[in-house]
């Protein structure tokens, strides 16, 4: 008896202890092992003796919680151009990265993250689950009731209309492409009398039929282009065209008139000066000299118009190209040639010649047009001149995209 109490003594002292003991561990002479701290990790774990802890250091590691047995832990890293900083790395907390709208990061692994293009539901589907920061989207077809008219990766699909409005007419019915077709009652629709003169009817509302009266002639013809008596009937508005034609003559022969005399003036003043100057340069020459050898030559004189269109010409040739300058027309024949997959991934390639990194050009495959991707992010830097992109091109044979820069280059640049 005396040895049960014994035991059970023990066995309450040893609960006790253990639940004084936050860590739960022991060293081998029966000590609670101490817990290190946030900020802290582990240097020496417990065992003959105490917990031994060291302090993280500051952006390069961290430890977010209070532990026997855990290290500090490396900081993430945000990488890529599409990454930026959120919050800086402390001994407390890890780094914390943000991409760009339209991207959301996905970790490699504990300290490794990038930024994945969101996938973009097409019309007809709506996200299910839309792309936040760390999540992709989750794209899904829209169901009967519902519709989507946009791609989008964040729009979900919207409900369809039960009805038009009471001035309308419902004209197409809702599918998952788009919502119920409604047109205004009022809207005209030309008709013919019998006198071949124009009518103009409006249309009634779904329940009401616009029907047509078959007609017979004396002569024993039908006319099917009769409208039923009843029928809404309107005379067309009075063509007030011809009364306007005269004032369109005398303001076209007023602006033909005041662009005649605007020419005139300007040849006027552009002879008077070169006249003027002309004379100048003569008496320049005459007290030089030389002014009898050319005051023969009448017909030499400076034409300064000609020379301002000259630096204007000289001035443009100067500028660089740039390739964000381009029509959007000639922007997309130029992607459309780089997405060619009969010549393989061209893109990759000149997005390595264009100075990208692996990491980035893996990232711009992962959208859904990388091309128009790289040349989007490309065009916002100050190097990105038709003169670069066409080495680039020229060093990988693709003569065919150089020659469509060329004519894109050579059409912007006449004035």
């Amino acid at each position: 008896m005396r040895t049960l109490l014994t035991l059970s003594l023990l066995l309450l002292y040893k609960v006790a202890a253990e639940d004084t003991c936050r860590s739960g561990l022991y060293t081998k002479a029966g000590a609670c092992c101490s817990l290190c701290p946030p900020g802290y990790g582990v240097s020496v774990a417990c065992s003959d003796s105490d917990t031994v802890c060291e302090p993280c250091k500051e952006n390069s590691t961290f430890s977010d919680v209070s532990s026997a047995t855990a290290r500090c832990k490396p900081c993430s890293r945000c990488q890529g151009a599409m990454q930026s900083v959120e919050t800086t790395c402390t001994a407390k907390q890890d780094a914390s990265c943000l991409c760009s709208d339209g991207y959301y990061l996905h970790a490699k692994d504990d300290s490794d993250h990038v930024c994945l293009a969101c996938q973009v539901c097409s019309r007809g589907h709506g996200a299910k689950t839309p792309c936040s920061l760390t999540e992709n989207t989750e794209c899904q077809p829209c169901p009967t009731g519902f519709y989507s008219e946009v791609k989008s990766s964040k729009s979900p699909c919207l409900p369809c209309r039960t009805q038009c409005l009471d001035t309308e007419v419902q004209i197409g019915d809702c599918t998952a492409h788009h919502d119920i077709l409604c047109m205004n009652k009022d809207v005209p629709i030309l008709k013919r009398k019998d006198d071949n003169s124009t009518t103009l009817t409006s249309l009634e509302d779904g329940n009401k039929d616009l029907s047509i009266l078959r007609r017979t002639d004396g002569n024993g013809n039908r006319d099917e282009n009769t409208t039923m008596p009843g029928s809404p009937q309107f005379t067309a508005p009075e063509d007030n065209s011809k009364n306007i034609i005269p004032v369109y003559c005398s303001i076209l022969a007023a602006v033909v008139v005041g662009l005649i005399g605007y020419v005139a003036f300007k040849c006027w003043v552009t002879c008077k000066q070169k006249k003027l100057l002309a004379k100048q340069r003569a008496g320049e020459l005459a007290a030089s000299g030389e002014g009898e050898k050319l005051h023969s030559d009448s017909g030499v004189f400076l034409d300064t118009h000609s020379l301002q269109e000259q630096n204007h010409l000289n001035k443009a040739k100067l500028e660089p190209k740039l390739y964000i300058n381009l029509p959007p027309h000639k922007q997309e024949e130029v992607e459309r040639l780089l997405t060619d997959t009969s010549r393989g991934k061209d893109w990759q390639r000149l997005a390595s010649l264009l100075g990208y990194e692996e990491d980035t050009i893996d990232t711009f495959g992962r959208g859904e047009d990388p091309v128009h991707t790289l040349l989007t992010d490309w065009s916002s830097k100050d190097s990105s001149t038709l003169e670069v992109l066409c080495a680039a091109l020229v060093n990988m044979e693709r003569a065919d995209v150089v020659e469509t820069l060329n004519s894109a280059a050579d059409a912007s640049s006449v004035v």
